[in-house]
């Protein structure tokens, strides 16, 4: 389970984009949402589109791997999709906070989990980011900067940090982390039995 989180602005999902349509080994895990649609998101794609009361009963059900309250709106990941995915031997590619992350930290899949924040090269940038996109009120670009500084204090319970100062490289250092942790022993499947066999025939 590889974990991409940053503030709001700081590229996150911009990343998460680029990585899933470069690479076919990786998925992303959808997650579910009781906030609106923005201008240009789609059904499934994006979010899973759902109101409070679907959310509840997904809840009720443990049918949410993690789960968060974002802006007076309410995120999940579903269980089944990520699932399905890792026993097909699939990497799942997750975009959500430090509340998700922590929560992914603690099931049963929790010591697979590589976590990634991404840091913007500074606050007056992260703010000229979120004015550019055009979408918030001055209120609530004003709310997601605080919330930003919330965020960024949990940079130490990840394992890698990244400054997104250039896109373009910002992405070739995730793409190095994952085929890195890719390569780890641990994920080697087989490999103790290829060694085995190999040290048999000499």
């Amino acid at each position: 389970m590889f974990v991409l989180s940053s503030p709001s602005g700081a590229g996150k999902t911009t990343m998460s984009r680029r990585l899933i349509v470069d690479d076919p080994e990786i998925v992303m895990s959808v997650s579910v949402t009781t906030r609106p649609p923005r201008p240009g998101e789609i059904d499934g794609r994006d979010y899973h589109f759902i109101d409070d009361a679907k959310f509840d009963e997904l809840l009720e059900a443990g049918e949410l791997l993690e789960w968060a309250t974002v802006f007076g709106h309410r995120y999940g990941t579903p269980r089944e999709p990520v699932q399905d995915a890792l026993h097909a031997g699939r990497d799942v590619l997750f975009d959500i906070d430090w509340q998700g992350t922590q929560q992914l930290q603690q099931t049963d899949a929790g010591s697979d989990l590589v976590r990634v924040f991404i840091l913007p090269p500074g606050m007056g940038e992260l703010e000229r980011r979120l004015r550019s996109r055009g979408t918030d009120s001055d209120p609530v670009i004003a709310h997601r900067m605080r919330r930003a500084a919330t965020e960024i204090s949990h940079w130490g319970e990840y394992d890698y940090i990244l400054i997104n100062d250039d896109p373009d490289l910002c992405l070739g250092e995730i793409r190095a982390i994952l085929k890195a942790e890719r390569l780890a022993r641990r994920r080697q499947i087989g490999l103790a039995g290829f060694v085995r066999d190999m040290l048999a025939k000499t």
